[in-house]
């Protein structure tokens, strides 16, 4: 049986937030940033537990982007991750499942930047690759992110979404996608 718990960053303790940042140190091969493990805080993480071992994590926080004249709020998934001998097993798909239910409750659309092991995963689940030019808010203007247009991934909510059009994010540290 498939164990995920919900819960927002600030009701976690610190040893399950440790633990987390450790699995997902193991799952991306130390190639998770302090940058990365950030963006993924402050919003509501999925769990997957077996037994009393924590065995994935994924996120959501709230970004902004803006698209067709209007800024939108967007529910961002990241630091999605499963232990590699548990993958294919149904925890990403239970962690997304509970994620997606965030997002299409309280969020204009949902976005993420997928690697390209994992497009085929979100495209199952009706994600969708953006199409058109990607840009981020910086504090130097608004800059193009080309590097990133293929990898970006959006889930239709509420706001019309015209995927050949353009899609800007909001600034943050490391990697704006």
């Amino acid at each position: 049986m498939i164990d995920i718990r919900t819960a927002h960053t600030s009701d976690l303790d610190t040893v399950t937030l440790d633990t987390a940042r450790k699995l997902l140190d193991e799952v991306f091969e130390g190639d998770l940033s302090d940058d990365d493990w950030e963006h993924s805080l402050g919003g509501v993480h999925a769990l997957a537990w077996r037994g009393a071992e924590l065995v994935g994590h994924a996120a959501v926080t709230q970004r902004r982007m803006l698209h067709g004249g209007r800024a939108l709020r967007a529910g961002y998934v990241e630091a999605v991750g499963v232990r590699a001998d548990l993958r294919r097993r149904g925890y990403a798909a239970a962690m997304m499942d509970a994620l997606e239910r965030v997002i299409r409750g309280a969020y204009d659309l949902g976005a993420l930047s997928a690697s390209d092991e994992a497009v085929p995963f979100y495209r199952g689940r009706g994600w969708r690759q953006w199409q058109g030019e990607t840009f981020a808010l910086t504090p130097d203007g608004t800059v193009r992110t080309e590097e990133e247009d293929e990898g970006v991934h959006v889930l239709t909510v509420t706001a019309p979404l015209t995927l050949s059009g353009t899609l800007t994010c909001d600034w943050r540290d490391g990697d704006v996608w």
